[in-house]
Order: C-alpha cells, then structure tokens, then sequence
C-alpha cells in the first residue's frame, strides 16, 4: 500500500494498537486515524514517508506510543501532533529532518522519551523544546548538531538523559548546561570533532564540579584540533591546555610589572634631581643676597 486513505479505519473505534510497518507508505491523507480515539500505539516505522498531514493527531487523544523512524520526513509542522496530550513516546530517529523549530512539540505536555538520533539537525534551537516539563530522554546523536542556543535546554526540568554524541560539536557553552535545573543528568558528548583549547578545559572543568550534570562518557571525548592533539582524550590532556596561556599571561604580566617599576624608579630619579637641582638654586640666592 502506498497511502492510507481518509478515513480509512472507520468502524474500529475500540482499535487499541495498529502496526503498519515496512508497508511501503508514501502518504497519509487528512483524517486517515479517524474514529481511532481509543488508539493507544501507533507504529509507521519502515515506510517512505515524507510528511505528515496537519490533522494527523486530530483524533489520536489517546495515543501513548508513536514510532516513525526509519522514514523520508523532512519537516514536522507544529499542528501535527497538536491534539497527542497523552503521547510519552516518541520515535523520530532515521529520518532527514534538518530543523525542529518552536512549538512543533508544544501539545506533548506528557512526553517523557523523544528520539531525533541520526538526523540532519544542525541547531538545538531555543524554544523547540518548550512546553515538555516531564521530558527524561532527549536523544539527539549522530546528528550534524554544531550549537545549541544557551536556553534551549532549560524547559527541560526532568531530562535524566541527554545523548549529543556523534555530532559536529567543537565548542559548548557552560551556560547552555548548567541552564538544566534537573535533580541528575547523564550527558553523552563523546565522537564529535572538539576543538581542544583553554576556553573548552574550562567548561568542562566546571561541568565536572556541578553536581547534578555527569558526563558519562568523558573519558572517551577526544580532540579533533589543534593537529598536534588530534585522537588525544580531552581528559588526558585537558590540563595542558592552559599552560600556554597561563605562560603568556605570566609573561604580560611580568612586563608590564617591570615596566611599572622601570617607571617608578625613573619617576623617583627625576624627583631627586629636580629636587637638587632646587636646593642648589637656593643655596646660590642665599650666597647671592646682601647682608640685611
């Protein structure tokens, strides 16, 4: 079958689970789940799909489960999963998506596992993840994520589980994670091309000092720059990283400190030379002057 039809289930209201996996389907045409409110799982995985209709949830309001990986989709509109308030589960991995902007997952209040793992995501962007306070998976591997924007995260108060492995990640922004207010997060940051340098030494020196984030991988997070510490574990190397900074802070500032003295003491010898030269002046207008 290439599509499912509109309408296409009328008759099975009481319809608890439907799967239609590798079935082949190419379309799913407006009002195609409806009278399926009692559909608790549903699974489209291994098909050809490239979008959703914007009524796909309409009539899903009991729907726990949607599986939708391994598909063609390369945009989610905001109204397609508008009406699944019951949905904990959902699958988009395998897919082309290459953006999720704000509000696509705004009426998925119950949400607790999403996976966008094996995209095309190249941002995390602020406001995508809004309106998922029970989210505890958000897994977003083998992606082409570069950046995530510093608050993206923060409406995420149960994430347990942050997956960012397998990226294009060079540089991360302490504030983009300590922005996650969770009683314990599990962050995986391993296979993506960092750019080792004192500034990433310092986020994850403090990202390891805060309690509630841990980088579970940390010992396997290697450097793809500079060249001469590519293949090289970040943690094996991490406090190297700051010597030749701090070599050449040292070295500012013992300039500048030598230049300050050299300063002073010239200062303090064109005081004692204007002062003798003063002493001298008088010493000559005292000779000079007649007796009185």
């Amino acid at each position: 079958m290439s599509q499912i039809g509109t309408r296409a289930f009328a008759g099975l209201w009481s319809l608890r689970v439907l799967v239609l996996t590798n079935s082949q389907i190419q379309v799913v045409q407006p009002q195609a789940f409806f009278s399926l409110s009692f559909l608790e799982k549903l699974d489209l995985s291994w098909n050809q799909l490239t979008s959703l209709p914007a009524d796909f949830s309409t009539s899903l309001l009991a729907l726990r489960e949607l599986r939708l990986q391994h598909n063609n989709l390369r945009h989610i509109s905001g109204y397609s999963l508008e009406y699944m308030d019951n949905l904990e589960k959902l699958d988009l991995s395998y897919n082309q998506l290459v953006s999720v902007g704000p509000g696509v997952f705004r009426g998925l209040s119950r949400l607790r596992h999403l996976y966008l793992h094996n995209n095309r995501l190249t941002v995390v962007q602020q406001g995508s993840l809004d309106m998922l306070p029970g989210l505890e998976v958000l897994q977003l591997s083998n992606n082409n994520i570069s950046r995530i924007e510093t608050d993206a995260l923060a409406p995420l108060y149960s994430l347990a589980v942050l997956a960012l492995e397998g990226n294009n990640m060079h540089h991360l922004k302490f504030k983009t994670l300590i922005s996650l207010h969770t009683t314990a997060t599990h962050i995986q940051l391993a296979g993506n091309p960092w750019s080792c340098d004192c500034d990433l030494h310092r986020v994850f020196s403090k990202i390891l000092y805060v309690c509630h984030l841990h980088i579970d991988d940390y010992g396997n997070v290697t450097c793809q720059e500079p060249p001469q510490l590519a293949g090289a574990s970040l943690a094996w190397v991490d406090s190297q990283l700051c010597i030749a900074e701090t070599a050449t802070v040292l070295v500012i500032t013992i300039t500048v400190l030598v230049t300050v003295a050299a300063a002073l003491v010239m200062a303090e010898r064109n005081r004692q030379r204007n002062s003798g030269k003063n002493w001298d002046t008088e010493s000559q207008n005292q000779t000079q002057s007649p007796p009185s």
